[in-house]
């Protein structure tokens, strides 16, 4: 059976991705996997094309999973695991019910267990078996979805929508940042790190990254949900991710490597994006690169998880946000104690950030190189879960040699902040507009 480990080996990977994508239990997941590697040891011999090794196993995982949902549908009063993502195609008499059909079955489910058997958030985790935290993310999220397929486009009606037009100034604009000394406020954000956009029907936003200290607008996109979708039998929505503008860069501007990073050299780009008990995370990303179009996704190992994965198993970004205490802020300077994870994300602090003479009430989130070594980012977020403004930073030596000097040598007029000590300059910023 020399072969078969060879195979599994270079396999494994992507079948562990896949089954812990689909089962949130991490016991469970690895019980599942391991009735996976028995049952593909066992039937190898009936394997004709070595080639197609990896679809096989995974549709050997595929089957496993059914068997689990099917046994704790046995065991439980309300199968909510069991249910499928994608809606059914009957609809009800009335317009709530219309769209309600319109919704997967989880978001279903939860409205009807809230709305119209008037259970509370503790009886539904009670009755469903899950954490009432789980609850309160599902009813937000389900919320939300039936909020924007309402009012929706009835049958046999042509129904014309004005969109308002999104766009960017040409200089970014003005702002302040008042640190208050009032606790953060919990927050829930379920937009895809880097993208700005939430992975939910109806989303649409225009975002663009802006060059200090020039404060010019160097590239803009629009990001548009375009509807449902699915990639290796996991659902989602698809997400166009457009090039509206881009500026024109020397090759000695500092921002034009990081405008090509972007980008990566595309007018746009597709992705299937998921939210799913408590994460947010990329399942493909699809580009066209000199009449191909190329497409990598959760399974593709390295080649996607260095740009778009995050997270063990590409678990994703966590949407309920809280102070943990792992990063401590006092003004610029940021200290990490020692027990900290090797690059921290956590909630600083609560301020008020004053932009273009509006005043946002915000929590920042910061990214101590989780997104990439060297770099720290301070993210604003509005109460509602939705990113105002994105600041990056570049260690001092980041990039040295690529970049030919240190950054305080490169934007001396740009703002710094130490982090246990290390010095962090301030590159550009992002803009959002919904």
């Amino acid at each position: 059976m020399e072969d078969f480990e060879q195979l599994l080996a270079a396999s494994r990977t992507a079948v562990e991705r896949w089954v812990k994508a689909r089962v949130s239990g991490r016991a469970d997941a690895e019980d599942i996997l391991q009735e996976t590697w028995l049952a593909a040891f066992q039937s190898f011999p009936s394997l004709r094309q070595r080639t197609s090794f990896l679809p096989w196993i995974l549709g050997i995982a595929r089957r496993k999973c059914a068997d689990w949902y099917r046994a704790q549908a046995r065991n439980r009063e309300v199968p909510m695991e069991s249910l499928p993502e994608r809606p059914d195609t009957s609809a009800g008499e009335s317009a709530v019910e219309e769209t309600l059909e319109r919704l997967p079955e989880r978001d279903r489910m939860m409205l009807r267990l809230f709305y119209a058997e008037n259970l509370s958030q503790r009886q539904i985790a009670a009755r469903l078996r899950i954490p009432e935290g789980t609850v309160k993310s599902r009813m937000s999220a389900a919320r939300s979805r039936f909020r924007a397929a309402y009012p929706y486009q009835p049958k046999g009606e042509i129904q014309m929508k004005n969109e308002q037009t999104l766009t960017l100034p040409d200089l970014l604009p003005a702002y302040t940042i008042e640190w208050s000394n009032e606790p953060a406020f919990p927050v829930v954000c379920e937009e895809l790190m880097g993208w700005f956009v939430i992975p939910r029907l109806g989303e649409r936003l225009v975002w663009g990254m802006y060059d200090l200290p020039s404060r010019k607008l160097d590239i803009a996109y629009e990001m548009r949900v375009l509807g449902p979708a699915s990639v290796h039998g996991l659902d989602g929505v698809a997400i166009r991710a457009s090039v509206l503008r881009q500026a024109a860069l020397d090759s000695g501007d500092p921002m034009r490597e990081a405008v090509n990073d972007s980008s990566g050299g595309q007018e746009e780009w597709i992705f299937i994006g998921q939210e799913k008990d408590g994460y947010t995370r990329f399942l493909s990303a699809e580009h066209l690169e000199q009449g191909v179009r190329k497409l990598t996704t959760f399974l593709d190992g390295e080649a996607f998880m260095d740009s778009w994965g995050f997270g063990e198993d590409n678990r994703g970004m966590p949407t309920h946000l809280e102070p943990k205490g792992t990063i401590q802020r006092s003004g610029s300077v940021i200290t990490v104690g020692e027990a900290a994870a090797a690059a921290p994300v956590d909630v600083v602090g609560r301020c008020d950030l004053t932009l273009n003479g509006k005043k946002h009430e915000t929590i920042c989130l910061m990214d101590l190189g989780m997104y990439m070594e060297g770099m720290v980012s301070e993210q604003f977020i509005s109460r509602d879960g939705r990113t105002v403004l994105w600041r990056r930073f570049n260690r001092d030596d980041w990039a040295v040699e690529r970049y030919g000097g240190r950054w305080s040598e490169l934007l001396p007029e740009n703002e710094r902040i130490t982090v246990n000590g290390q010095v962090y300059v301030h590159w550009y910023d992002c803009l959002c507009v919904r």
